[in-house]
């Protein structure tokens, strides 16, 4: 097989599209937190409640950065961390009103973005596109829990 370029491009497209975001989120007036800290209340608003274990696998972030993050969202009165009732030595992240209620101005965010990214796409290339992603994330999953 030639040279290949996936890597470098999906690398590429992380570093402008997380720009994008960011200014999106801003011409929204969304200040109260950045991207990054989006795709860990994205996640929370599906799920409230999860353990910071599930948290960094379902955002992809590694769990030093993810409690660094989670220390400035508690800070900032968007999240809380609460003992599981089952078991006290898990620490459930739960999302707090303050954060709830930004949910629908941070998908209307969302939605932008999503058009951006498929402009000029048509629904079977979506869903071809994103089994393919799908198919090279578990390729790397599998890789990383070896």
């Amino acid at each position: 097989m030639k040279q290949t370029m996936g890597g470098f491009l999906i690398s590429q497209i992380k570093q402008i599209q997380g720009r994008v975001f960011e200014k999106l989120l801003l011409q929204a007036g969304i200040r109260e937190f950045n991207g990054a800290q989006g795709r860990i209340l994205f996640v929370l608003w599906k799920e409230d409640g999860l353990s910071a274990v599930e948290l960094s696998r379902r955002t992809g972030l590694a769990k030093t950065t993810l409690t660094s993050m989670l220390d400035r969202m508690e800070k900032k009165g968007h999240i809380l961390r609460e003992f599981d009732k089952d078991d006290r030595r898990r620490i459930r992240i739960r999302l707090t009103d303050k954060a709830r209620v930004m949910e629908k101005q941070y998908e209307e965010v969302s939605m932008e973005m999503n058009y951006l990214f498929y402009k000029g796409f048509s629904d079977e290339e979506i869903v071809s596109f994103e089994d393919r992603l799908m198919r090279i994330l578990k390729n790397l999953e599998e890789e990383e829990s070896k």
